[in-house]
């Protein structure tokens, strides 16, 4: 822990806590705080003038960012018959009918992505209470209940990101890797707040961006601009 503290320490030295910064200048500080020994993921979390718990504030949806994620998605695909092996042709990890069902109640969860066809929503519905807790739920709204499981497939494995307010109205993602360079970061970044500032709910009052702030898995958090999310 110490070796984290003077690490975390060194890295905070050239940032201004009280500054926001520039997507591009945030971007190199936090590239430049990065010193893990393993690719760090890059992570953005929106602070939002929104109260979920009132269905016209809930702000969900995806976003296809522009250079992925850079981490490997693992799909799960609930299909039957010709479906079931279109999800193969595409690279689905897991697919599976009712067996499938059974694998998840039993404990499987080596996936980050939940398909399903509209006819397999009877099964997928049981589940419930194991999926939706993790926010793996497939939701037509997301593309992720729909009889082009190919496509759905593909932008899963592309690096699209689903984003879903939070009780406490943090919007929070992982938007690229340490090893991606300031450009492809920065776009990322910009894509994911435009997302973010385009589903804004009906309901919102006041500020509807209130903080924007980046970090690394083990660097310091940089505060952004809140000039970078037009229409905020």
């Amino acid at each position: 822990m110490a070796f984290i503290g003077k690490r975390l320490k060194a890295a905070y030295t050239p940032i201004n806590r009280d500054t926001a910064y520039s997507v591009e200048d945030a971007v190199k500080h936090i590239k430049a705080g990065a010193k893990a020994k393993f690719d760090e993921t890059i992570e953005i979390a929106m602070n939002l003038g929104v109260d979920p718990k009132h269905a016209d504030q809930m702000v969900r949806g995806v976003v296809a960012l522009p250079h992925g994620t850079g981490k490997k998605v693992r799909v799960a695909v609930f299909a039957k018959g010709d479906k079931a092996k279109d999800a193969q042709e595409a690279g689905a990890d897991l697919v599976g009918a009712e067996d499938l069902a059974e694998k998840i109640n039993g404990g499987e969860m080596g996936f980050d992505r939940v398909i399903a066809t509209p006819d397999m929503m009877g099964v997928v519905g049981k589940l419930g209470k194991v999926l939706g807790p993790r926010g793996l739920m497939p939701n037509p709204k997301l593309g992720t209940v729909t009889p082009d499981v190919k496509t759905a497939i593909k932008n899963a494995k592309a690096g699209e990101v689903q984003f879903r307010v939070e009780k406490s109205g943090i919007v929070h993602a992982g938007i690229g890797k340490a090893s991606f360079s300031e450009q492809q970061i920065a776009e990322n970044v910009k894509a994911f707040i435009d997302a973010i500032v385009k589903a804004k709910p009906s309901g919102a009052k006041g500020t509807y961006v209130k903080k924007i702030s980046l970090s690394s898995t083990m660097g310091p958090g940089v505060k952004v601009n809140l000039g970078a999310s037009a229409g905020a």
